[in-house]
């Protein structure tokens, strides 16, 4: 679609949103007023403008120009200078001194303004001050203005130009013709690419060491967003090279000087060279310190006096502890750190709720937390005890959207209180997250960790479970022993199955475990709409919106998340004349459509209400991967709510919605944490490093009552074949062991 130009004067400003620029005007072009809609911040009635962009049909207000960019300029008219001078731009100028100046100074009035303010005293009521601060504000607008021309020339989007305004002001022309790579740092949203864009604009050479710096930086940032805490030297000196296409001795000498700065941090680990970007690196640090100072608090208990307890306990509940379940709760009464895992079946819960029961009659303080608010409550139901999301338990300190780090309450000054704590799916706990808990417990407490190990690693940097099991120097009790009532589930004999490396048995009668082979992509996507808008409704009784999810290896394709949420949102939550919607760039946002944060957002603000309406509790922050449903889209006020499945409701400004999809189909790893009661999984074709044994073993776990595979089965059988483990370049497990074996020898010596 070709954009459509206009070019005209400022008519009315309908809305403005100071803070990002989000802006409802009407232009008089060609004898025309149309309305317009977009991020065009500072604008102002009489201004000309020219704005690029497509026509959009809005429900309630018709047709409208959805504005992608814009140029604008002084007023060169009389009557557009005196509607500018009067649009409350300036404090204290109103219509009639506005007008006043125009007719005394004419064509020159902004001229006087700006360069001569002294003459303005000639009109009545305008003293020597109030000259002065007319000019000092209207050259602060030409500076803005002057500065979104300079920057739009740079193909700045308007978002950005403000938040660069917003953090440089009249520094913006120098910092951007000098180091526009400070951006990178300094601004949230803007990344090594777009600085890079910049500098070359601005004429900045290929080779200067701000660039090479940056670029390493950047090189650092996209390997930590894909879950490594460092990369060997020569991996992150071959990546820089190919974004810059120059010579790797530029990049080594960029990586020293960085060093120096104490923006790296550069260690031989084992046959490697290992680059961190510092905060990895202090990270990993001060996780396996404090990880062992908590382990060295470990009691001997009474194994006599402990066996009669649980006895006492398996009588009261009627439940029979395997040997590793025994195993796992005298452990846990010994206080440290003691890590728990295990597969489906195999009995956490059970342990965990003996451990529980045990720390009652004991009169000790227990605090349970997970990583996401799904996980939190999955395990308030299991336990009866309330559990509450980590970051919950820690507290959210406001944090401006340029600090990239989220701040928390509770830290060594004002730790957690409690006895016990202990964390649910820790597979899931990324390392910066594992650093803030650790942080906050204190000395003295006892921390059990439960978890798969087989499970996917965190959506962020780290494996932290894994390492900590790898490791060998901290206490951990696997569960092996699948009991017989999980026996009875195919989904649970099929996910140790998968895990072992065997084939899932299929479609046995009864089963809650079945395969439908279909041969072609748009069949497999055919086949999902069948079975959540009839087949397995009609099946199970199960509601396809509710409690049904589709999980997919991958994000693009046929049957990656993109295409299927389009396909699935028809079918399940159609267009309706009472439902709104709300179009954000190539995505649809209906009332009733299921949905998902992508990104951290520490500073939102979230409500809970109890059955009446009335307001129960409030708090900031959503997290990547919680999951809700759209209850209302306010075009008047331009808001978006959400209710989350843990009860929360947000708020969303429309010029939020880039933290929002579609949440029909989710990749597998944005479904870790969580349950379904059905799971449906397109298993048809896609690159091996995706298509691996632990993604199919997690997402068949996923699941508590069915689980459909569709597609091919060979897909299946090379997936299982596929134990390619989830490498992450990670050094917590090596950091553990030295240390401990550091901390042992000074023991052992006289």
């Amino acid at each position: 679609m070709d954009d459509i130009v206009l070019k005209g004067e400022i008519g009315d400003i309908i809305f403005q949103n100071k803070e990002n620029g989000y802006t409802v005007f009407t232009i008089l072009a060609q004898g025309e007023e149309t309305t317009c809609v977009g991020v065009v911040p500072m604008i102002h009635e009489g201004e000309s403008l020219e704005v690029r962009g497509n026509w959009s049909n809005h429900p309630a207000y018709g047709k409208q120009l959805q504005v992608q960019f814009y140029e604008k300029s002084m007023p060169t008219s009389q009557s557009g200078m005196e509607k500018y001078l009067a649009s409350g731009l300036i404090k204290g100028l109103g219509p009639k001194t506005s007008r006043k100046i125009v007719q005394r100074f004419g064509d020159a009035s902004f001229y006087v303004i700006e360069e001569k303010p002294d003459l303005l005293t000639e009109i009545k009521g305008i003293t020597h001050d109030k000259a002065q601060r007319i000019s000092e504000i209207f050259r602060e607008q030409h500076e803005l203005r002057k500065v979104m021309m300079f920057l739009q020339g740079f193909e700045v989007s308007p978002a950005y130009i403000m938040k660069i305004y917003k953090k440089y002001k009249g520094r913006t022309f120098e910092v951007v013709k000098t180091n526009p790579y400070r951006l990178a740092d300094d601004v949230f949203g803007i990344g090594f690419k777009m600085a890079d864009k910049m500098a070359a604009n601005a004429g900045i050479a290929e080779d200067d060491p701000n660039r090479i710096k940056a670029a390493v930086k950047y090189v650092l940032n996209q390997a930590a967003s894909n879950g490594d805490c460092f990369l060997p030297k020569e991996k992150l000196v071959n990546q820089a090279v190919e974004l810059l296409e120059l010579h790797p001795l530029s990049v080594e000498n960029a990586i020293r000087e960085l060093q120096v700065e104490s923006q790296v941090w550069q260690e031989r680990m084992g046959d490697t060279d290992a680059v961190y970007l510092n905060f990895y690196y202090y990270a990993e640090m001060a996780v396996a310190k404090r990880l062992l100072e908590l382990t060295m608090e470990c009691e001997e208990v009474d194994l006599n006096s402990q066996e009669k307890q649980i006895q006492q306990v398996e009588k009261e509940t009627g439940v029979q502890l395997a040997p590793e379940q025994r195993e796992a709760v005298m452990e846990a009464m010994s206080g440290g750190v003691l890590i728990i895992t295990g597969g489906p079946g195999t009995g956490k819960t059970t342990t965990i709720n003996t451990i529980l029961r045990l720390l009652e009659k004991e009169e000790k303080e227990v605090v349970l937390a997970a990583p996401t608010g799904r996980a939190a409550k999955r395990m308030t139901e299991a336990t009866g005890v309330e559990a509450k999301t980590i970051h919950r338990l820690l507290g959210t300190t406001f944090v401006s959207e340029d600090n990239r780090r989220q701040v928390f309450d509770k830290n060594e000054d004002d730790p957690i209180e409690a006895d016990v704590i202990i964390i649910d799916e820790t597979s899931m706990v990324d390392l910066p997250l594992m650093h803030a808990l650790l942080r906050a417990i204190e000395i003295g407490t006892s921390v059990i960790f439960v978890g798969d190990m087989d499970q996917l690693p965190s959506v962020g940097a780290g494996n932290v479970l894994k390492d900590m099991i790898r490791c060998e120097r901290l206490r951990v009790v696997r569960l092996r022993h699948v009991f017989r009532q999980a026996q009875e589930s195919a989904i649970i004999m099929n996910a140790h199955r998968i895990n072992q490396g065997e084939d899932p048995i299929l479609n046995e009668n009864g089963t809650d475990f079945f395969f439908l082979r279909r041969a072609y992509g748009q069949d497999v996507a055919a086949t999902i709409q069948e079975l959540v808008k009839s087949r397995l409704p009609k099946y199970t009784g199960h509601d396809g919106l509710a409690d049904m999810q589709i999980l997919t290896p991958m994000r693009k394709g046929l049957l990656g998340v993109q295409s299927l949420n389009q396909v699935l949102q028809q079918t399940l939550n159609p267009p309706h004349t009472d439902k709104e919607e709300k179009q954000f760039r190539q995505t649809t946002f209906r009332e009733g459509d299921k949905v998902m944060q992508i990104k951290n957002n520490y500073n939102i603000v979230w409500r809970c209400y109890n059955s009446h309406g009335k307001r129960t509790d409030e708090g900031l922050g959503i997290y990547n991967g919680d999951a809700g449903r759209i209850t209302k889209i306010d075009d008047d006020n331009e808001i978006l709510q959400v209710l989350f499945d843990d009860g929360k409701v947000v708020d969303y400004d429309f010029n939020q919605l880039e933290e929002l999809e579609l949440a029909y189909a989710i990749t597998i790893h944005k479904s870790q944490g969580s349950e379904y009661p059905v799971v449906i999984l397109p298993i048809y074709s896609g690159p091996p490093m995706l298509m691996t044994r632990n993604l199919l073993y997690t997402a068949v776990t996923r699941a508590k009552e069915l689980v459909v595979l569709v597609g091919l089965k060979e897909t299946v059988t090379g997936m299982i074949a596929n134990n390619r483990e989830v490498w992450r370049f990670t050094g917590l497990a090596e950091r553990i062991q030295n240390l401990y074996d550091f901390m042992f020898e000074q023991e052992e010596q006289p």
